[in-house]
């Protein structure tokens, strides 16, 4: 069976969703929606062209009116919710998408629809270009979304504003100035739902990567708050901590790494095969007369095809040690071949990190 997402979309479950859309919708042609669907080069097709094909050929058969196609839509999504379809599975992206590629020109019923459907399916990707084309406008309404009875709406007005949202259009705007987002965050720091929390973790992570000292600030604003909004902060931090900046890391005091003492440090498979694994270890001993917490974290130095190399930070653990305590760490990195990075033979390298500070390299060869 494939495990390409992808292949998510198969015969059975067009056979399946065809069915649907035929008792919901008058008139529907499910034989020539799956027609459409399959035609060409569907087998060449990656995930993102197989959802936007899909939404293409629901689109053949909906009305031309959008307002129209966005009452089917929705009827379509209340009975996927009655039928116990799966919710936020990624077949069902297509939806969104068909208000995307087709709604844009009529705001009022697009926006009505995408308040209902990502109560099923997240609609995060398709409230992008609105927020492009509407500016304020879309902005406003994600405000008034962070105060929706229900979450997945609320999560929608932060995960969709995010400045770096993932797979997601570009919004630059946001990018250059997020201040449209912080009321939002707001709102929804302390949100009963976890999911809803996350997200906001995720947009501050986002904001940090371009205005460090804001999230600097929000950090110190919400700080004590509650146990979970100080873990969300944690995580809106991550980024920051993985680049050791000086700020974050006094804020949760781990801006010191002379208490501690690291020895042994020995990469155990000085070459490594693609597909096989580096393996290194050390010791790291707290020297102080008192605890003290320590964030343990590694870095791989990857070698790039111009022969420059990319640094990406891992955490291994963070956690107190008592007054002359002492352990030793063992570790491995995969260099399995992955979808998202290209490995390419030669030297790369490995680093400890202590508190933010490289505290001991070395190098192996990758074949």
């Amino acid at each position: 069976m494939s495990t390409l997402l992808k292949d998510l979309y198969h015969p059975g479950f067009f056979d399946r969703f065809g069915t649907l859309l035929q008792e919901e919708i008058g008139g529907f042609d499910k034989n020539a929606f799956i027609r459409t669907v399959f035609a060409g080069n569907w087998k060449e097709l990656e995930l993102k062209e197989r959802i936007r094909r899909t939404s293409q050929a629901l689109h053949t058969q909906l009305p031309a009116r959008f307002p129209d196609a966005a009452r089917q839509l929705c009827r379509i999504t209340t009975r996927l919710q009655k039928e116990k379809f799966t919710g936020n599975s990624i077949e069902f992206l297509i939806l969104p998408d068909y208000i995307e590629q087709f709604g844009l020109d009529d705001y009022p019923a697009a926006v009505q629809a995408m308040e209902k459907i990502t109560q099923f399916m997240t609609c995060e990707f398709a409230v992008r270009p609105f927020l492009i084309r509407y500016g304020e406008k879309m902005m406003l309404q994600m405000l008034a979304w962070s105060l929706h009875k229900n979450e997945q709406v609320r999560r929608l007005a932060s995960e969709g504003m995010r400045p770096r949202l993932p797979w997601a259009m570009a919004v630059p705007a946001l990018k250059k100035d997020p201040s449209p987002v912080l009321p939002i965050l707001e709102n929804l720091k302390k949100d009963p739902s976890e999911s809803v929390r996350r997200s906001v973790a995720n947009n501050l992570n986002d904001i940090a990567k371009d205005h460090p000292a804001l999230v600097l600030h929000i950090a110190r604003k919400w700080k004590g708050l509650g146990p979970e909004t100080d873990a969300l902060i944690k995580h809106g931090s991550r980024t920051l901590l993985k680049q050791g900046h000086p700020e974050i890391l006094k804020y949760y005091g781990l801006h010191k790494s002379d208490h501690f003492k690291t020895g042994g440090f020995k990469i155990d498979t000085p070459v490594v095969k693609t597909g096989e694994s580096l393996s290194f270890r050390f010791t790291l001993k707290n020297t102080d007369r008192k605890k003290q917490t320590v964030r343990l974290e590694y870095a791989i130095w990857y070698l790039r095809q111009n022969g420059t190399h990319s640094k990406k930070v891992f955490k291994i653990s963070e956690r107190v040690l008592a007054a002359g305590e002492e352990l030793a760490i063992a570790r491995r990195q995969s260099f399995r071949i992955i979808t998202t990075r290209t490995f390419y033979p030669g030297k790369h390298r490995v680093s400890l990190i202590v508190n933010g500070k490289e505290v001991a390299e070395g190098g192996f060869l990758l074949r």
